[in-house]
């Protein structure tokens, strides 16, 4: 017999409001669907296609009344050529040794994270995330998913220290960058864009035409390091169009 339980449409549900971590004073809601099943994997591209972001079993979109600050952005792979600035970002991490990893978390991964939280973003959402919190995060996933360690590498070539991780979803149409974090006392290797430099190099690599971002807010200082990476599209009324240099 057929479990139609894995086949079903998902349903939508809106969450309470909240204080929005990005813009003062704004009320943040979101709408969300459960991913589980058979349609899981399919249902996951076509949201992020229309703006969803994955967090564990949940996909999740804006949903704030009155405002549409938060937009999702994609770099156009095939048309991304990196600026000055970054290919020496690339060149200074050319020590680092990247291994896509399953989906599976490690303490060294959590106590990467738990300095990079500590340093970057004490008193945030995620602030008082623990060793099981991580795991979930990492772990509960219905889609394919992977994360990428950057390592150091030693003098005999092999993998040193973690310096960083990404954790990515591989969709039909893209690469879509879940979470990533990195250590915050390595701030001239400018990890976070390398981590995105490094996720066009293999979305490039895969045929694939997009790496996903996330929500991009204009003139939003947390938000401004997502604009550097042109082409960039940006998904609106009309859908996705490409934002202007």
């Amino acid at each position: 017999m057929n479990d139609q339980r894995n086949t079903r449409l998902p349903q939508f549900f809106l969450t309470p409001g909240g204080p929005c971590p990005y813009l003062p004073g704004r009320v943040e809601r979101k709408v969300f669907a459960r991913l589980s099943g058979l349609l899981a994997r399919p249902l996951n591209d076509a949201l992020t296609q229309s703006g969803f972001r994955r967090s564990q079993m949940v996909a999740y979109r804006p949903a704030c009344e009155g405002c549409n600050a938060c937009v999702s952005v994609r770099i156009v792979v095939a048309d991304f050529a990196a600026t000055r600035n970054q290919r020496r970002i690339l060149k200074r991490n050319g020590d680092l040794l990247r291994r896509e990893m399953p989906a599976e978390a490690t303490r060294e991964q959590f106590a990467l994270l738990r300095t990079y939280l500590d340093a970057r973003h004490a008193g945030g959402g995620m602030s008082d995330m623990g060793l099981f919190d991580y795991v979930a995060m990492v772990e509960e996933t219905p889609v394919d998913t992977h994360i990428v360690e950057y390592r150091k590498a030693t003098r005999d070539g092999t993998p040193g220290p973690l310096m960083a991780c990404a954790l990515s979803d591989v969709l039909r149409d893209g690469l879509s960058m879940v979470y990533s974090f990195y250590h915050p006392g390595e701030e001239a290797r400018s990890l976070g864009t390398q981590m995105i430099l490094d996720h066009v190099a293999s979305a490039r690599t895969r045929g694939l035409p997009y790496v996903y971002l996330g929500y991009w807010i204009d003139g939003s200082e947390k938000m401004d390091y997502k604009s550097r990476f042109r082409p960039l599209e940006a998904l609106g009324p009309d859908g996705w169009v490409r934002l202007k240099a």
